[in-house]
């Protein structure tokens, strides 16, 4: 009779095992949230400068070359969207300067 007690007492008082490391974290360590930031910086620059060649380029240009400028500064691990980015916040300032060279005005229309 003592037999089944001692059994119930002895799984009662058994630690659970550690559960294992998540696998993306093992030898890695987590990206810090300045790089975080600065990848997100990376990659809001290159968006602004993609959307930046079809509208309000006088705005999204130059906040495109600012974020990637900073995105580089604060080292990204995106680097290539960054530049990407920068490429694109000078592109939107020469479309912008070609269409004012065009029709002498700061306003554009397409037709």
């Amino acid at each position: 009779m003592n037999a089944p007690d001692t059994a119930t007492r002895s799984r009662a008082t058994r630690t659970p095992a550690p559960s294992p490391a998540p696998a993306a974290s093992a030898g890695a360590p987590a990206p810090s949230t300045a790089v975080r930031q600065a990848d997100g910086m990376a990659v809001a620059s290159f968006v602004l400068g993609l959307v930046g060649l079809l509208a309000m380029n006088l705005l999204l240009g130059p906040a495109s070359i600012v974020l990637a400028a900073l995105a580089l500064r604060r080292g990204t691990t995106r680097p290539g969207r960054a530049r990407l980015g920068l490429a694109l916040g000078v592109a939107d300032l020469a479309v912008l300067a070609w269409l004012v060279a065009a029709d002498q005005t700061w306003s554009w229309s397409i037709g």
